[in-house]
């Protein structure tokens, strides 16, 4: 192989395991916001801590994320914090997909799963796709759907990161220059 393939596949092993990080805290922020969510289309007045949405009619869901974000503390920065590790991940994703030059079979069906798992995600708020025709399909789909998304991603990542380790074995120096650059990229303002 020669040394230029050999240097992208190797930045192409390091952006998987940026990924991988990135993920940890996606799974992380959606646990807690699981805690407090609430899967139902049912219609509910909202009572919440925002006052100019008192007595309003709205889904469970919409009320539930509403609650995370003005109610438990720490809920909304767990949703941004979900939010932005969710987008990161979606750019890493077309970036790791780039770098394999499009021929990695592991790499689209992540990259899929990424955006299927993200429209699930939008779905199962009940915000933006509220009054579309996908707006029809129950909250409830929406939210396993996003789930089990999560869980086929996260074991295409650790299949194809072993797959690609088993190659190029991670050093020590490795593991943390990508810990470091994932911090970065969180911490980049």
């Amino acid at each position: 192989m020669p040394p230029s393939t050999e240097r992208l596949e190797r930045v192409r092993q390091l952006v998987g395991e940026m990924l991988i990080y990135c993920f940890v805290v996606v799974l992380a922020t959606g646990a807690f916001l699981a805690f407090h969510f609430t899967p139902s289309g049912q219609e509910v007045p909202y009572d919440g801590a925002y006052r100019p949405l008192h007595g309003v009619m709205m889904s469970a869901a919409y009320e539930s994320t509403l609650h995370i974000s003005f109610d438990v503390r720490g809920g909304l920065l767990m949703r941004q914090l979900h939010l932005t590790s969710s987008t990161l991940f979606l750019l890493g994703a077309v970036i790791w997909v780039m770098l394999g030059q499009f021929r990695y079979a592991p790499a689209w069906l992540g990259l899929g799963l990424t955006v299927l798992s993200a429209v699930s995600g939008y779905g199962s708020v009940d915000d933006w796709l509220s009054g579309t025709v996908l707006g029809g399909i129950p909250i409830v789909v929406w939210y396993g759907l996003h789930l089990l998304a999560a869980l086929a991603l996260i074991v295409t990542l650790i299949v194809s990161s072993r797959r690609e380790a088993a190659r190029r074995p991670r050093t020590p120096g490795f593991v943390v220059l990508t810990i470091a650059l994932t911090a970065l990229v969180f911490l980049w303002r």
